[in-house]
């Protein structure tokens, strides 16, 4: 007798954190921000990967910081890194669209083209602003920052995301960082793993924050890209 077929993962497959990024204008859904607010504010993107927000960010006035583990590389070798893992996420997307939600894009090919714009900003600024400390090599949970040093802090598409590759003390101590070099507040999108099922220990996060003086919240966002990326997480001190 036959087994029967594997069903197929009914979530993205991959294996490392993925070198992808995205625009201003994305994080400003995901993230509810005004663009027109950003000015006059010091904001860290962490985990930034390709992402062309802090490019666009200064260009408003802020004074935006990214930081990312493959900072340090050289243009191109960062451009190599964008070509392989853009290629690899795609083609998840494609052969898995009942993941997606066309809200913000009308097609994944639309989503493309503004991931690699965004990819293009991103490696044009950092090939100019890299010896300036616009961006900065490093990675969670330890941060080379002062406390309280941004009024902002971002992180998107790491911390829930990867839940498989990352375990709840990696989450707890990468969120205590994040608060610790925030003068303001935090906030973390999505709050989902690459199926679209929220974080199973999200609770548990958010008791052992409280204890520690962190309040959270999950606010529902205008966005859905990727099934169930609606809301982000906001962390406060108290």
């Amino acid at each position: 007798m036959n087994a029967a077929p594997a069903l197929p993962s009914l979530e993205l497959e991959v294996p490392s954190v993925a070198f992808f990024g995205r625009t201003l204008a994305e994080y400003a859904q995901f993230f509810s921000l005004d663009p027109n607010a950003l000015k006059g504010i010091s904001v860290l993107d962490v985990a930034a990967g390709p992402s062309s927000f802090t490019a666009e960010a200064c260009k408003r006035g802020a004074d935006a910081v990214a930081v990312d583990p493959l900072y340090g590389c050289t243009p191109a070798a960062l451009a190599v890194h964008v070509q392989i893992d853009y290629r690899r996420m795609l083609a998840q997307m494609r052969a898995k669209p009942q993941l997606l939600r066309f809200q913000s894009f009308r097609s994944i090919d639309e989503a493309e083209a503004s991931r690699r714009s965004a990819a293009e900003r991103f490696l044009a600024d950092y090939e100019q602003q890299f010896v300036h400390n616009r961006y900065i090599g490093a990675a969670l949970p330890q941060l080379p920052f002062l406390d309280g040093a941004f009024d902002l802090v971002l992180c998107a598409h790491l911390i829930f995301v990867y839940a498989k590759q990352f375990d709840f003390a990696f989450h707890l101590e990468a969120c205590r960082e994040l608060v610790r070099v925030s003068r303001d507040e935090v906030r973390i999108h999505p709050v989902v793993g690459l199926g679209g099922k929220p974080y199973a220990e999200l609770e548990r996060l958010r008791t052992a924050l409280d204890a520690d003086g962190i309040s959270s919240e999950v606010v529902p966002v205008n966005y859905e890209f990727f099934k169930g990326s609606d809301t982000m997480l906001v962390l406060k001190r108290r």
